[in-house]
């Protein structure tokens, strides 16, 4: 039995930047800085930081997803993380690319949380079973994701060579 796929093209993800960069601005919200985490988030930061004329940007990298449907016990930061001096007193928008379990992004909401003036969090898509609604969603969906830039997998496996 073959799972149901929602896929996201390259002209649909700058669609989906440009969707939620006017949800953004609809809001009102006025971000001094947009934060992604890597690896999903950074082409949405990117997207959204051209959209919203934010030049502040930088990024958390959390792993937590190891393979498909494969996860650490809990999200865990990885180095190097941006200072909280840097986030003090900010208006961030967190960017990533799907709110799944909505661990990934309760970790970083948490990191961010005593040291930003105001944080919100954009995402492409956000699952039923999420434990963070994003404020800012392009989609909802309860189907497998292929992204366009992991759909193909990797060109070189880190750990053993050419995976093509």
């Amino acid at each position: 039995m073959s799972v149901e796929r929602e896929t996201l093209t390259y002209p649909l993800f700058g669609e989906a930047v440009r969707d939620l960069a006017q949800q953004v601005v609809d809001s009102g919200y006025e971000p001094d800085l947009v934060l992604a985490i890597a690896r999903g988030g950074l082409g949405l930061a990117m997207g959204l930081g051209y959209a919203l004329d934010v030049k502040n940007l930088s990024a958390v990298n959390v792993e937590f997803y190891t393979g498909i449907d494969q996860r650490l016990a809990v999200p865990i930061m990885l180095p190097p993380t941006p200072a909280a001096i840097d986030l003090s007193g900010l208006k961030v928008l967190i960017a990533d690319d799907v709110s799944d379990s909505g661990r990934t992004l309760e970790h970083v909401r948490a990191f961010t949380a005593d040291h930003v003036a105001d944080a919100r969090i954009a995402v492409i898509y956000e699952k039923p079973q999420t434990i963070v609604n994003a404020d800012y969603v392009w989609r909802r969906t309860d189907r497998w994701i292929d992204f366009p830039w992991s759909v193909d997998g990797p060109i070189v496996d880190r750990r053993g060579g050419l995976a093509h």
